[in-house]
C-alpha cells in the first residue's frame, strides 16, 4: 500500500461531504481507515531543542511503557481497523525492548503500512535489519539540522556521525529490502537557509521521502522563537530550489507551497481527527474507552460514532474548522 498515494488523493478530493461519506462506510462495514499512532515508552534519549522533552517539568509527567501481555491487548482491539501504524509519535520508540514484538503484531493483524518514527542515534545494522525482516515498511526519521554544528545544537545528546550511519545503512540494506526512509526536518529561522546544502551531507539514494515542516509551538520547549515571517518571502524560492534537487533524485517532497498563517487549515485536513489514533501507556484513542475490556465496536457505539461521521457529511466547513489544527502540506510526486 502507498499511503503517500492515499495523501495525495486526499488533498485531491476537496469536498469534505465525500471524505466523511467515505469514513462512514468505511465504520460501517468494519473496514480500516484509523492511523494508529503508537507510543510504547514514554522516554526518550535526547533533548531536542524544538521538543517538549526540554520541559522538565513535562517530562515528569511522561512514565510507563507496555508490558508484552498489554501489547497483545492493544492489538487485539485495533490493529484489525488500522490502515496505517506509526510507532513513535513524540517519544523515541527504538528505546522500547519490544519494538520488533509491535511490528510482528502489526503484520499478524495484516496492518497494511507500518512505520517507525525515529532520531536513528540507537540504530545499526542490526536492530535496522531486525525491524525489516518482522515486516517494517517505513522509518521516518527526524532531523532538525543539516551540517553537523546545526544538528548538534538542536538535538541535544545526539551525533552527527551515528546519525549518518544509519542512512549508511539504510543505502545498503535497500539493495536486500523494500522499505522505504523518510526525513522529517523541522525548520525555524536559524536552521532554514542549510537547508540549500541539504543533498551535500545526504545521499539521494539513502532516503525516498523528504519533509519540509514549519515550527510549531508545542510547550514550554527550550527553543521558543515561532516567528517566521522573516523567512516568508524567500520561502517559495528555496522550496523550489529543493522540489528539483528531489526530482532529479526521485525523491518525494512533502512541503507547504508557503508558510502557513496561524490557523490556517485545508479542506484536506478536517477529516484529520476521525482517523487520528493515539495510543501510550496512559492513553487509548478516546478518554472514556475502557479498551482492557472492551472492543472498537462496542465502545463506537456507545459514544455514537457512526453518527458523528454521518452527521458532518452536512457540517459547513466553517464549522468543522475549529476542529482541524493541520497544516497544509502539500504533496508532489517526481
Amino acid at each position: 500500500m502507498n499511503v503517500y498515494k492515499l495523501l495525495k488523493l486526499n488533498r485531491i478530493v476537496k469536498n469534505h461531504r465525500i471524505k466523511f461519506l467515505g469514513l462512514f462506510i468505511l465504520h460501517k462495514f468494519k473496514l480500516r481507515y484509523l492511523a494508529v499512532n503508537l507510543d510504547p515508552v514514554l522516554a526518550c534519549n535526547l533533548r531536542c531543542k524544538m521538543c517538549y522533552f526540554t520541559d522538565p517539568d513535562f517530562v515528569k509527567t511522561l512514565k510507563g511503557q507496555f508490558k508484552e501481555e498489554e501489547l497483545n491487548q492493544v492489538a487485539k482491539t485495533i490493529f484489525k481497523r488500522a490502515l496505517k501504524l506509526q510507532i513513535g509519535c513524540g517519544t523515541e520508540p527504538t528505546l522500547y525492548k519490544n519494538l520488533v514484538k509491535i511490528v510482528e503484531l502489526g503484520k499478524q493483524y495484516k496492518v497494511p503500512y507500518i512505520s517507525v518514527t525515529t532520531n536513528a542515534n540507537l540504530l545499526n545494522e542490526e536492530n535496522i535489519e531486525e525491524l525489516l525482516k518482522a515486516g517494517l515498511n517505513e522509518f521516518t526519521i527526524s532531523l532538525h539540522g543539516v551540517n553537523k554544528e546545526s544538528y548538534e545544537n538542536f538535538m541535544k545528546k545526539a551525533s552527527y556521525e551515528k546519525f549518518h550511519n544509519a542512512f549508511r545503512v539504510f543505502q545498503k540494506l535497500k539493495e536486500k529490502y523494500n522499505f522505504k526512509v523518510r526525513i522529517n526536518y523541522t525548520f525555524n529561522k536559524d536552521n532554514f537557509y542549510e537547508l540549500r546544502e541539504f543533498f551535500n551531507h545526504f545521499n539521494g539514494n539513502s532516503f525516498d521521502i523528504l519533509q519540509i515542516r514549519p515550527i510549531q509551538n508545542i510547550g514550554n520547549t527550550e527553543y521558543n522563537d515561532f516567528d517566521l515571517e522573516s523567512l516568508r518571502m524567500d520561502y517559495p524560492k528555496l522550496i523550489s530550489e529543493i522540489w528539483n534537487k528531489c526530482k532529479q533524485n526521485n525523491i518525494t517532497l512533502l512541503a507547504p507551497k508557503k508558510i502557513p498563517k496561524a490557523n490556517e487549515t485545508n479542506s484536506s485536513s478536517f477529516v484529520f481527527d476521525y482517523t487520528f489514533c493515539y495510543i501510550s501507556p496512559n492513553k487509548f484513542w478516546k478518554p472514556s474507552f475502557e479498551w482492557e475490556t472492551q472492543t472498537f465496536e462496542e465502545f463506537s457505539n456507545e459514544i455514537g460514532w457512526s453518527k458523528t461521521l454521518f452527521n458532518n457529511i452536512f457540517k459547513s466547513k466553517n464549522e468543522l474548522r475549529n476542529l482541524s489544527n493541520r497544516l497544509n502540506y502539500e504533496i508532489e510526486f517526481n
